[in-house]
């Protein structure tokens, strides 16, 4: 599967547009941790695996997901594979014994809002870095991507973004440490 993502900043502005224009899924609380692999740096592969636990509505949810390198210059498509777990420390103590490291761990609150058909828009308040918006499109047809982005872009654009970013909230929680 392809995720094409586009994301930008966001301030309090972005956000009640978002609010009025579309439509509540969930607001949704996540923890992402972070692995680094052993034996190849996924910052220079532009890789990324992590663990991720969900909460909303009382309800739990983990997954894995590994997500490929960005596929384009102009956003943050990426193939990604995600598999739901049930026990993630558990998991995380299988990779830890496979030799790879927890690298950080990302919480932030986030509100998925219905776009169109394969569409949604997550409003993200990130710990630490602030405020985001990101719209994103599952596809398998990489010949679709780059029309997906325009589009996506252009969503962005009508709810008033200016500033774009490709860097994961990883790669700018990363760069705020050094």
């Amino acid at each position: 599967m392809i995720e094409v993502e586009v994301k930008g900043y966001a301030d309090d502005g972005v956000f009640e547009r978002v609010r009025e224009k579309f439509e509540l899924i969930r607001k949704e609380y996540h923890e992402d941790t972070y692995f680094r692999h052993p034996c190849r740096d996924f910052a220079e592969t532009d890789e990324a695996l992590r663990i991720r636990v969900k909460r909303f509505d009382g309800h739990f949810e983990a997954f894995l997901t590994y997500k490929g390198p960005k596929m384009d210059t102009n956003s943050k498509t990426r193939k990604e594979i995600e598999v739901p777990i049930s026990d993630p420390d558990r998991h995380a103590e299988i990779l830890r014994s496979l030799g790879f490291e927890e690298v950080l761990t990302i919480e932030k609150t986030r509100e998925k809002y219905y776009v169109d058909k394969g569409i949604v828009i997550d409003l993200d308040d990130v710990e630490g870095l602030g405020k985001f918006v990101e719209v994103e499109c599952l596809t398998e047809r990489s010949d679709i991507v780059e029309e997906t982005v325009k589009k996506l872009r252009e969503i962005l654009e009508s709810l008033g973004v200016k500033k774009f970013e490709r860097r994961s909230y990883l790669e700018l929680a990363m760069g705020k440490e050094v």
